[in-house]
């Protein structure tokens, strides 16, 4: 299937388009699958018991807590290891971490960063570190539809995304793997809600905006609801708007949408001050500078 064909062949309905992510914005997620998922399997795949401490404090504050939350999988896992390898503890410990050098190298050369192009990749290369980092994230994606479901949506999400799709063409964005982002939304009953669900086999969400919606609608009247630092970076690359469902009052975020944002948005008066105020409000949230640090 050429997934983005479907975003370029998406016609408008309405005036206004909105983009809008899923785990840990739409679904509260994001802190199960990274810290009951995401991180046990790596400690099992890449033999990392002897640092479980030091490396569940440095992928929880990549993934969830950071400026980097949100990221794609695959970069996000080189930049746990690169801050593990400057920890004085972890350097102690003697443990080995993996080699990534053949992953950035993967990385740098593909934008659609899933398991079926890096599957595509590896194949016919004797590199045992990679396998790894592929046979993590197949392991990653098959528990998940296995044990992962009933989680709701944040409270007032379901309603806000009801609202915006009878004035606004919306559309998931997301670096999830499609299947199970398909999984959630109709679990829950909203997939009707959308008229397209990308995931990272569609590319990245810059792509996801540029090749769905850049052209076709204005540029004031086009925004991406996430919950991370990528999306916010998504939005200004295609210079759309973008609103913050900020970590940790996430409920609180999507009340505002619906009750005061969304009007703004769709009578012109969004852009400028009143955005660049939840930007920052945003931005506070998600420190760049790991905690350790400051025990050092």
């Amino acid at each position: 299937m050429d997934h983005q064909k479907q975003l370029t062949d998406l016609k408008p309905v309405h005036k206004f388009f909105v983009g809008i992510d899923s785990d840990g914005c739409v679904f509260d997620t994001m802190e199960i699958k990274q810290k009951e998922f995401f991180i046990p399997v790596a400690l099992k795949y890449f033999d990392l018991f002897p640092i479980a401490k030091p490396l569940r404090e440095t992928w929880e504050f990549v993934n969830l807590y950071s400026v980097n939350r949100g990221v794609n999988r695959f970069p996000a896992l080189i930049k746990v290891f690169e801050l593990l390898a400057e920890r004085k503890e972890v350097r102690e410990s003697g443990c080995s971490l993996p080699d990534l050098r053949l992953l950035k190298e993967w990385i740098k050369s593909e934008t659609k960063l899933s398991n079926a192009t890096l599957g595509r990749f590896i194949e016919g290369k004797a590199d045992h570190g990679l396998l790894k980092v592929y046979e993590w994230s197949e392991t990653v994606n098959r528990e998940i539809g296995e044990w992962l479901h009933g989680i709701p949506p944040f409270r007032w999400a379901r309603k806000t995304i009801s609202r915006i799709s009878d004035s606004a063409d919306a559309i998931v964005v997301s670096q999830t793997p499609l299947e199970a982002l398909l999984r959630e939304w109709k679990e829950h009953g909203m997939d009707d809600h959308v008229r397209l669900i990308a995931g990272q086999e569609h590319g990245t969400k810059a792509e996801h905006i540029a090749l769905s919606a850049k052209g076709k609608y204005p540029d004031d009247m086009i925004i991406l609801i996430g919950d991370a630092p990528g999306d916010l970076e998504a939005a200004k690359r295609n210079n759309v708007l973008f609103y913050p469902i900020i970590p940790g009052t996430e409920s609180i975020s999507w009340e505002k949408l619906y009750t005061e944002a969304f009007d703004r948005f769709l009578s012109g008066t969004y852009k400028g001050g009143y955005e660049a105020s939840l930007i920052s409000e945003f931005r506070r949230s998600l420190p760049d500078t790991p905690p350790w640090h400051s025990r050092s």
